[in-house]
């Protein structure tokens, strides 16, 4: 069972939302909350495995949440969720790791998809969000951002696959490797390019031109 945190400050969109991601019987929400500090709360008292967070909410932000949550409780993953879908918001959430972006209006089936993603390595941004922060993070890319060296073939095949979103079963599959091999690949990655976590690599791959 995947269980899920859901904080949202209107009930009566919490409540939309809870039927939603309950609808797959694999799923459950088993905590609820109103603001950002609550959701921290929450973290503490249950075991979540996907933390669903309200860009905008009182008395603590989405955002702030977020960081606090990666922190503390690093495998939780994380899913933004706003009626916003301007581009700072998305960047700042991924320069804090989270695992996906979606927006309020968007259908079951497509946030259900997110949460499993998440949990897969995946990393999902709505289709609408994606056209507005891409362009953005290419433009931010300068002559000098050179690929690293250290980098193998293999390595540049599997950022370009993280880039697009894919999650490591996924990867495996496009490239002919064990899920095992993939992750320890992602690993090494990681520590080749002294970066913190696989939304970060997805953000190096678009900038590099890898995708």
């Amino acid at each position: 069972m995947i269980r899920v945190l859901l904080a949202e400050d209107l009930v009566m969109v919490r409540e939309g939302l809870k039927v939603m991601i309950e609808s797959d019987d694999e799923i459950q929400v088993v905590a609820q909350a109103d603001n950002g500090k609550d959701a921290i709360q929450l973290c503490e008292k249950h075991i979540i495995d996907v933390a669903i967070l309200d860009i905008r909410m009182p008395i603590m932000d989405g955002l702030e949440a977020a960081k606090v949550i990666h922190q503390r409780w690093p495998k939780i993953k994380i899913l933004m969720l706003t009626t916003f879908d301007d581009e700072q918001y998305v960047l700042d959430s991924l320069k804090i790791g989270v695992s996906g972006y979606m927006l309020k209006n968007g259908d079951t089936q497509s946030l259900i998809r997110s949460i499993k993603s998440a949990l897969e390595g995946g990393l999902s941004i709505e289709e609408q969000v994606a056209a507005r922060v891409v362009p953005s993070l290419l433009q931010r890319k300068t002559e000098t951002e050179k690929i690293d060296p250290s980098l193998t073939p293999r390595d540049r095949a599997i950022l370009k696959c993280i880039g697009e979103g894919l999650n490591n079963q996924e990867i495996a599959n496009r490239l002919g490797l064990s899920v095992g091999t993939v992750k320890n690949n992602t690993s090494n990655i990681l520590d080749k390019l002294n970066l913190r976590d696989r939304t970060q690599l997805a953000i190096y791959a678009i900038r590099h031109g890898l995708v």
